[in-house]
C-alpha cells in the first residue's frame, strides 16, 4: 500500500499550512478546485510544483502563475441555472454555477482568448472565449440542487444548455456535449 494512504486527517491538516506557505499561496478555507493559468492578469499562486501538483504534472500543465478558485470563490460569482437533457440518462437536469466567461474574467482575462478546458481524466477541450460566451457555458458546481461530486461529474463541469442552442439541439444526444468536460480542474488561457 502506498504510504500516502497512512496519513491521518490530523497529520494532513497539519501539513496544509506548510504546503500553502511554501507555494506562496494565500490561505484558503477550502481546497483549490479550479486553476486558471496562462494569459491572465491576476494570480494568487506561483508556478506548478511537480512534486505537489501531481495531476498537473502528469497532464503536462505548466505555468509560472495562476489563479486558483476554491468553492467559496466560485460561489461568490453570479449563479446561472440551466436545464439541459443529459446524454447519460436522457433526462433534463437542473445545473447551476457561474458563467465560464465570468470565471476567466475574474482571473483577469479580457477580450477574446483561446481556452483549453482540462478534465481530471486528461480530456482537453479547445474553446474560443467567444463560443463560451455565445453558448452561455457555465462552470456547473451543482446538479439538481446538490453539489457535483468528484468521482461523478464534478466537482465542476463546463456545460451549456444544448437543448436550446442551434448548434447542438438537432444533434443526437450523444453528440451534443463534446465541448463539455466534466471533472474540470484546469483552464489554460492563450491570446486568441
Amino acid at each position: 500500500m502506498n504510504k500516502r494512504h497512512f496519513l491521518g486527517t490530523a497529520t494532513l491538516a497539519g501539513l496544509l499550512p506548510a504546503i500553502h506557505a511554501s507555494a506562496a499561496e494565500p490561505t484558503r478555507k477550502s481546497p483549490g478546485l479550479l486553476t486558471v493559468s496562462g494569459a491572465i492578469a491576476k494570480s494568487n499562486r506561483g508556478p506548478v510544483d511537480p512534486a505537489l501538483d501531481q495531476l498537473m504534472a502528469k497532464h503536462g500543465v505548466k505555468f509560472d502563475k495562476a489563479y486558483v478558485f476554491d468553492s467559496e470563490a466560485l460561489r461568490r460569482l453570479p449563479v446561472v441555472r440551466i436545464k439541459p437533457t443529459l446524454e447519460y440518462d436522457a433526462k433534463a437536469h437542473s445545473l447551476a454555477g457561474p458563467l465560464l466567461t465570468s470565471v476567466v474574467e475574474a482571473a483577469g482575462v479580457a477580450g477574446d482568448a483561446m481556452l483549453a478546458l482540462r478534465a481530471v481524466d486528461g480530456y482537453v477541450v479547445p474553446l474560443r472565449m467567444a463560443d463560451a460566451r455565445s453558448y452561455r457555458m457555465i462552470v456547473a458546481t451543482e446538479i439538481d440542487g446538490a453539489p457535483l461530486a468528484l468521482g461523478g461529474l464534478g466537482p465542476q463541469w463546463a456545460i451549456y444548455e444544448a437543448d436550446t442552442l442551434a448548434a447542438f439541439k438537432d444533434k443526437p444526444l450523444k453528440e451534443r456535449f463534446a465541448l463539455c468536460p466534466w471533472g474540470l480542474y484546469s483552464i489554460e488561457v492563450t491570446r486568441g
